[in-house]
Formats: structure tokens, sequence, C-alpha cells
């Protein structure tokens, strides 16, 4: 593998890559630590949607993360993290 083809590889899998709908339940995973995410509240304030994030590794217990949602004409997506369910057919 050229050094070319190895840096496309590296840059394509940083890219967030939207889904179709954001759902609870949803697990995505941050680009920094590596932890895995459960989606556990979706709402809206005035003209933006955030998402309650929880470790999926955690108690019920364990601190939320409040990320705002990114809208594109493609779908949705949250900023540092990745989507890491294959299908999202729900």
């Amino acid at each position: 593998m050229d050094a070319i083809d190895a840096f496309i590889r590296d840059v394509y899998s940083e890219r967030a890559m939207p889904v179709k709908n954001l759902q609870l339940g949803q697990l995505w995973r941050n680009d920094d630590n590596g932890r895995i995410y459960l989606v556990t509240k979706l709402y809206n304030e005035v003209f933006s949607q955030f998402a309650m994030l929880r470790p999926a590794d955690a108690s019920s217990s364990a601190e939320s993360l409040r990320v705002k949602v990114q809208k594109t004409a493609e779908g949705a997506t949250l900023p540092g993290y990745t989507f890491t369910q294959e299908s999202q057919e729900f």
C-alpha cells in the first residue's frame, strides 16, 4: 500500500458519516477517546436539536453528555462522534 492510499483511507475514516434519522438507542463512538455512547434523549431548543449521551458501558447513574446535533442535506450527525451501527434501518 502506498503512503498516498493510507492517507486517503485515514482521512475518509475520520469524516463523520450522517445518519438519516437520529434516534434513541443508537450507539456513537467518541472520536477522541474511542468510548461508545448511547443516545438516551433527543430534544429541541428553539432552532437547535440536542442529544443526551451516556457511556454504553456505564450504569444508569452515569453522567450524561449534551451534544448539539448537526444537520445537513445528507442527514444528521453528532460532531466528534461516529455512528457505530451497521444498518440505519429502524
